[in-house]
């Protein structure tokens, strides 16, 4: 199995994961520009089967139609932030679904907060795409249109009962490194030691 992080624009994570053996791979938001993504896809003889949307913003989904196109991949997103896409999704995830690249499983975690229907996923065993939920040190906005601050501690707890050594791959490139063990987090990470949403909302 491998997980590749990509940069995206200035700040943007996208991550292409793929199964060695059978080629078969993923792109976990493409953001507003996928020529690299697109280019190992090619140079790697990937087979494309899946572009799969964290949540619905812009900045995640924009090159969606762009990769569909090239690749002929299905998309892949919750029902509710799918609604908010201009692509058509071809395949709804929620809490408990999964997907298979081989060998290699794809489970979903709703993850409302950042947006309703927001998704985290958990990559074979040793991978969290968190999308905008959790960042290193960190979680997403709350304030936007769909983003709720209950919703938003009650993900995070769900999140802390992972295992700690899940390696977090982020969204965003906004903490002081560009991923980093659950289990550190749940250390040192302030939105993960708030005791209740009380504290949670004074961060």
């Amino acid at each position: 199995m491998v997980v590749r992080q990509i940069r995206t624009g200035r700040d943007n994570f996208s991550y292409l994961i793929f199964d060695e053996k059978t080629r078969m791979a993923a792109l976990v938001d493409p953001g507003f520009d996928a020529s690299e993504a697109l280019g190992i896809i090619k140079d790697e003889g990937l087979d494309l089967r899946y572009v799969i949307n964290t949540h619905h913003h812009g900045d995640h989904t924009a090159s969606n139609g762009e990769v569909i196109s090239e690749t002929g991949a299905k998309l892949v997103a919750s029902r509710e932030d799918g609604a908010n896409l201009k692509d058509s999704v071809d395949i709804h995830v929620w809490e408990g679904d999964a997907l298979s690249l081989g060998c290699v499983s794809l489970k979903f975690l709703g993850a409302p907060g950042h947006t309703k229907g927001g998704l985290c996923i958990i990559v074979g065993d040793g991978y969290l795409i968190t999308g905008d939920t959790l960042f290193i040190n960190d979680c997403g906005r709350c304030d936007l249109p769909g983003g709720s601050l209950k919703d938003m501690f009650a993900t995070l707890q769900k999140l802390k009962e992972l295992d700690d050594q899940l390696i977090v791959f982020p969204g965003h490139d906004y903490g002081p490194m560009p991923s980093d063990t659950l289990g550190n987090q749940k250390r040192i990470s302030g939105v993960l030691l708030a005791r209740d949403i009380d504290e949670f909302s004074r961060l």
